[in-house]
């Protein structure tokens, strides 16, 4: 019998690489010059340890991001607390069939996460996993009544990428 290796829901490769092409569309449609020359700095917030040493790694070895290194914190929902930068991407990680969410159901986190953008904050989710839930179903729902909503295909079949 042959069984499929998922990451775990703390570590999870695919939802990693959507965030650093998130990461990366949205510094390229501002434009490297400006990012540079304004010194616009980024946060990459993950609730998981696994998952931030995950973005690390894989941000230091992407040759897109060189030029921004010393721009870009990835860092914890609590590794940020009393922080802000220009534009803050938060990856929830969490992708299950069951919805569960882990201490993501602590809505002091969230609250702490959300508000760590001067200028642009991007919510990388499952609805899915998420909308199991009132306050992420409401914030998800807020956010689509505002068009501001964008779709990332991710499979099992991306697991055994690297980068």
């Amino acid at each position: 019998m042959v069984r499929q290796r998922h990451p775990p829901a703390t570590d999870n490769p695919p939802w990693a690489r959507i965030t650093l092409d998130t990461l990366q569309g949205y510094l390229t449609k501002i434009g490297k010059q400006r990012v540079l020359d304004e010194s616009i700095d980024v946060g990459v917030i993950s609730p998981y340890r696994a998952q931030v040493q995950y973005l690390r790694r894989l941000i230091a070895k992407r040759e897109f991001f060189k030029p921004y290194r010393s721009l870009i914190t990835v860092n914890t929902i609590d590794g940020f607390q009393g922080q802000e930068r220009d534009v803050v991407l938060i990856s929830l990680v969490r992708a299950n069939g069951e919805g569960q969410i882990g201490f993501l159901s602590d809505l002091r986190r969230m609250n702490v996460a959300i508000t760590r953008a001067r200028m642009k904050l991007i919510i990388l989710g499952d609805p899915t996993t998420l909308c199991r839930h009132d306050f992420y179903k409401k914030l998800y729902n807020y956010v689509k009544s505002l068009s501001a909503t964008e779709t990332a295909e991710t499979t099992a079949a991306d697991d055994g990428q690297t980068e």
